[in-house]
């Protein structure tokens, strides 16, 4: 693979698209390559990844750097598994990781990060807290935090967030992250959730990286948990970027990946566990 692409592996994703042995579960994780360094994007909700990444041939032992997303169990909740069998090495996340967020129902339920940042540290996590744009691998931006610009990209108000014992609703996740990765075509954005809205990400990254050109996007996009018109309103915006791919998954809802899948045809591709893909497509 030459050096100005990008290679993808999806480890952990709610449904699973192999049926060699490959486990789905609620949550993302993504191996990224890219300039001969290896990247881990989260880490799913309880340590498939690790039987997964052996099943697609993939030795994590070789992952350079791990970027976290946003504090949320289902992005967090393989941290011991895959750094007990890695060990040292660097990872980036927002200073707000370790946030107290939860999930609104008849008792509220904690979703944030299942383990102690002691614990994590004693099995080998060397964090980086960040909250301005960071290159974390040549060619590869850990966005920082993302401000919020939109007026249609509303929070979810089923989550909040607990800050010195007071509810703060809807949840701010000043800690949602993505990735933006360099290509020959155009920057290629890698999600996590997309908590702080598709359209402010994107725009995010041109900023951030001076590169206008967007041409692909991967991951949870949020999108099956808001409004209809928000939905609508995101979906026209990306129509007017000239994506050439698309694979949103895991939160984007299987209703809303079918309109995608039906707005965007084959540009759009289903990412469960197991896909693999290398931006931009090898000719």
């Amino acid at each position: 693979m030459r050096d100005d692409f990008v290679k993808l592996t999806v480890l952990c994703e709610n449904t699973a698209g192999v049926a060699h042995g490959l486990v789905g579960e609620w949550g993302l994780s993504i191996f990224i390559e890219k300039n001969g360094k290896k990247i881990l994007f989260d880490t799913g909700q309880s340590g498939s990844l690790l039987t997964n990444a052996a099943v697609l041939g993939i030795d994590l032992k070789s992952v350079d750097a791990l970027v976290l997303s946003h504090g949320h169990y289902d992005h967090t909740g393989g941290l011991r598994a895959f750094l007990q069998y890695r060990g040292k090495l660097p990872v980036y996340a927002h200073p707000d990781l370790f946030a107290l967020h939860y999930k609104s129902s008849e008792e509220p339920k904690y979703i944030g990060v299942p383990y102690r940042k002691e614990e994590l540290e004693s099995l080998g996590a060397e964090f980086s807290f960040v909250s301005e744009p960071l290159v974390v691998a040549p060619g590869v931006f850990v966005s920082g935090e993302v401000p919020r610009k939109t007026v249609f990209e509303k929070a979810d108000e089923s989550l909040f967030c607990l800050e010195n014992g007071k509810k703060v609703i809807p949840d701010k996740f000043n800690d949602d992250m993505s990735l933006y990765c360099f290509t020959p075509k155009g920057i290629l954005i890698v999600l996590g959730c997309a908590h702080a809205g598709l359209v402010n990400i994107v725009q995010h990254a041109r900023e951030v990286t001076g590169e206008s050109r967007i041409y692909g996007i991967i991951g949870g996009t949020h999108l099956g948990p808001v409004p209809v018109e928000q939905q609508s309103a995101t979906i026209d915006y990306l129509k007017e970027l000239d994506l050439q791919f698309l694979a949103a998954n895991h939160c984007t809802g299987l209703p809303v990946i079918s309109r995608l899948a039906g707005a965007f045809g084959p540009r759009f591709k289903f990412c469960p566990a197991g896909s693999s893909f290398t931006i931009p497509a090898e000719e």
